[in-house]
Protein backbone atom coordinates (compact mmCIF):
# COMPACT_ATOMS: atom_id res chain seq x y z
CA UNK A 1 0.00 0.00 0.00
CA UNK A 2 2.81 2.38 1.12
CA UNK A 3 5.17 1.26 -1.99
CA UNK A 4 2.99 3.35 -4.47
CA UNK A 5 3.32 6.32 -2.47
CA UNK A 6 7.08 5.91 -1.87
CA UNK A 7 7.07 5.05 -5.99
CA UNK A 8 5.57 8.17 -6.83
CA UNK A 9 7.46 9.99 -4.08
CA UNK A 10 10.71 8.88 -5.72
CA UNK A 11 9.94 8.59 -9.04
CA UNK A 12 9.10 12.24 -9.34
CA UNK A 13 12.23 13.51 -8.17
CA UNK A 14 14.12 10.50 -9.97
CA UNK A 15 12.37 12.33 -13.40
CA UNK A 16 13.58 16.09 -12.57
CA UNK A 17 17.24 14.51 -12.34
CA UNK A 18 16.66 13.01 -15.94
CA UNK A 19 15.38 16.31 -16.78
CA UNK A 20 18.02 18.17 -15.63
CA UNK A 21 20.85 15.89 -16.75
CA UNK A 22 19.56 16.03 -20.32
CA UNK A 23 19.13 19.95 -20.77
CA UNK A 24 22.93 20.19 -19.18
CA UNK A 25 24.17 17.47 -21.11
CA UNK A 26 22.94 19.80 -23.78
CA UNK A 27 20.34 16.86 -25.69
CA UNK A 28 17.89 18.95 -24.76
CA UNK A 29 17.63 22.72 -26.10
CA UNK A 30 17.92 24.92 -22.65
CA UNK A 31 16.55 28.36 -23.13
CA UNK A 32 14.44 27.94 -25.98
CA UNK A 33 11.93 30.23 -24.79
CA UNK A 34 13.84 32.87 -23.00
CA UNK A 35 13.05 35.45 -25.23
CA UNK A 36 8.86 35.29 -24.82
CA UNK A 37 9.35 37.56 -21.49
CA UNK A 38 5.76 38.28 -21.31
CA UNK A 39 4.39 34.77 -21.78
CA UNK A 40 7.15 33.86 -19.13
CA UNK A 41 5.80 36.55 -16.62
CA UNK A 42 2.29 34.90 -16.76
CA UNK A 43 3.93 31.11 -16.67
CA UNK A 44 6.45 32.60 -13.50
CA UNK A 45 3.12 34.07 -11.76
CA UNK A 46 0.96 31.29 -12.04
CA UNK A 47 3.89 28.54 -10.66
CA UNK A 48 4.30 31.01 -8.25
CA UNK A 49 0.95 31.14 -6.89
CA UNK A 50 0.33 27.21 -7.32
CA UNK A 51 3.64 26.47 -5.69
CA UNK A 52 2.59 29.13 -2.75
CA UNK A 53 -1.34 27.67 -2.32
CA UNK A 54 -0.20 24.18 -2.75
CA UNK A 55 2.28 23.35 -0.39
CA UNK A 56 0.74 24.70 2.29
CA UNK A 57 -2.77 22.51 1.21
CA UNK A 58 -0.87 19.47 0.61
CA UNK A 59 1.24 20.12 4.44
CA UNK A 60 -2.07 20.35 6.14
CA UNK A 61 -4.91 18.41 3.92
CA UNK A 62 -5.09 15.75 6.98
CA UNK A 63 -6.56 18.63 8.87
CA UNK A 64 -9.87 19.34 6.93
CA UNK A 65 -12.97 17.24 8.55
CA UNK A 66 -14.04 15.98 5.26
CA UNK A 67 -10.92 14.00 4.39
CA UNK A 68 -10.33 12.87 8.39
CA UNK A 69 -13.59 11.34 7.85
CA UNK A 70 -12.61 10.27 4.33
CA UNK A 71 -9.45 8.47 5.92
CA UNK A 72 -11.35 7.11 8.81
CA UNK A 73 -13.20 5.16 6.60
CA UNK A 74 -10.74 3.62 4.42
CA UNK A 75 -9.80 6.16 1.64
CA UNK A 76 -6.16 6.78 3.30
CA UNK A 77 -4.24 5.89 -0.30
CA UNK A 78 -6.35 7.91 -2.57
CA UNK A 79 -5.72 11.31 -0.20
CA UNK A 80 -2.01 10.52 0.10
CA UNK A 81 -1.66 9.91 -3.13
CA UNK A 82 -3.56 13.32 -4.36
CA UNK A 83 -1.46 15.38 -1.76
CA UNK A 84 2.08 13.99 -2.98
CA UNK A 85 1.01 14.34 -6.52
CA UNK A 86 0.40 17.89 -6.39
CA UNK A 87 3.81 18.68 -4.71
CA UNK A 88 5.41 15.85 -7.16
CA UNK A 89 3.60 17.50 -10.40
CA UNK A 90 5.51 21.09 -9.29
CA UNK A 91 8.58 19.76 -8.78
CA UNK A 92 8.81 18.52 -12.17
CA UNK A 93 6.76 21.28 -14.10
CA UNK A 94 8.94 23.85 -12.07
CA UNK A 95 12.13 21.86 -13.16
CA UNK A 96 11.41 21.63 -16.74
CA UNK A 97 10.13 25.21 -16.85
CA UNK A 98 13.54 26.49 -15.45
CA UNK A 99 15.16 25.15 -18.23
CA UNK A 100 13.08 25.95 -20.87
CA UNK A 101 12.62 29.84 -19.60
CA UNK A 102 16.45 29.91 -17.86
CA UNK A 103 14.80 31.76 -14.92
CA UNK A 104 15.71 30.92 -11.47
CA UNK A 105 12.57 31.42 -10.00
CA UNK A 106 11.63 28.10 -11.52
CA UNK A 107 14.79 26.72 -10.25
CA UNK A 108 13.98 28.53 -6.35
CA UNK A 109 10.71 26.77 -6.52
CA UNK A 110 11.47 23.54 -7.51
CA UNK A 111 14.29 23.46 -4.22
CA UNK A 112 11.28 24.30 -2.06
CA UNK A 113 8.76 21.99 -3.42
CA UNK A 114 11.64 19.36 -3.33
CA UNK A 115 12.50 20.23 0.41
CA UNK A 116 8.37 20.35 1.18
CA UNK A 117 8.17 16.55 -0.36
CA UNK A 118 10.08 15.54 3.22
CA UNK A 119 7.85 17.19 5.11
CA UNK A 120 5.13 14.22 3.51
CA UNK A 121 7.52 11.74 2.75
CA UNK A 122 5.39 8.43 2.95
CA UNK A 123 6.75 6.15 5.64
CA UNK A 124 5.17 3.37 7.66
CA UNK A 125 5.02 5.82 10.82
CA UNK A 126 3.38 8.71 8.99
CA UNK A 127 0.78 6.77 7.98
CA UNK A 128 0.17 5.43 10.42
CA UNK A 129 -0.38 8.27 12.73
CA UNK A 130 -2.29 10.62 10.07
CA UNK A 131 -4.92 7.33 9.97
CA UNK A 132 -5.69 7.57 13.64
CA UNK A 133 -5.87 11.71 13.99
CA UNK A 134 -8.41 12.73 16.82
CA UNK A 135 -10.78 15.39 16.22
Amino acid sequence: MNNRLKVLFWASIAVSLVLVLLFETNVLLPGALADEVSVQFVVVTLLELLTICCIPLAVRMFRFKKIRGDIKNGHYMKWAFLRLSLLALLLVCNTLLYYIYMNVAFGYLAIIVLISMIFIYPSESRMKSETTIEE
